[in-house]
């Protein structure tokens, strides 16, 4: 990922943050066949290593757990995002030279991919995913409420998978490279959206 030093971000907690924030990731591999991605819901386990270690699962008809992997893989993880009208930069009324652009955060982390079949680490994987997603719920689902049996026959349609981060890139574009009048002139252009997603935008602009 192209990162200009204002927009790179380095701290650690912050990204495994973001991580945590985006949910969905895209899961790319790269093999003699070519590139294949899976869109898939990760864990975040910062306890094993300096940078964590992924994990989430397939299904057992997706051939990228069968192709071999050339190097590392990659989870693509996407945050807040929104375009930037130009109108909303005060040096559109004094100079005219300004263009649209995007402001967004996104994460790539790198590592060695593991695929395991093991049922009693898919089963706890399964669980511990469940209960992230599930938190919050006035009646949250375990999946302890489903039949033994039935459980343990879902479980024979998926691989499990383990990544290691080696490394991080990652990048918070929110203006940085504007100066104090435009970029509050961006965070009021997306604060006075009505999408959600702009108004989420709208907080992290630097102020």
């Amino acid at each position: 990922m192209y990162l200009p030093p204002h927009f790179r971000d380095d701290d650690i907690p912050g990204i495994h943050a973001a991580i945590r924030a985006a949910r969905l990731c895209n899961l790319v591999t790269a093999t003699a066949d070519g590139l294949i991605a899976t869109p898939l819901p990760m864990i975040l386990d910062e306890t094993e290593a300096p940078n964590g270690v992924l994990y989430g699962h397939v299904a057992r008809a997706n051939p990228q757990w069968k192709t071999p992997v050339t190097g590392e893989a990659m989870a693509i993880f996407m945050g807040p995002d929104a375009y930037v009208s130009p109108s909303w930069y005060a040096t559109k009324q004094e100079t005219g030279k300004v263009v649209p652009t995007w402001n967004y955060v996104a994460v790539h982390a790198y590592g060695p991919v593991e695929f395991f079949e093991d049922a009693d680490r898919l089963l706890a994987l399964v669980t511990r995913l469940t209960r992230l997603h599930e938190q919050g719920r006035d009646k949250p689902w375990a999946v302890s409420d489903a039949p033994e049996d039935f459980i343990r026959g879902q479980l024979k349609g998926i691989v499990g998978l383990r990544l290691p981060i080696t490394r991080l890139d990652a990048k918070r574009k929110m203006s940085q490279n504007r100066n104090e009048a435009d970029r509050a002139g961006v965070a009021a252009g997306l604060s006075a959206s009505s999408d959600p997603r702009d108004q989420t935008v709208a907080t992290l602009i630097p102020r």
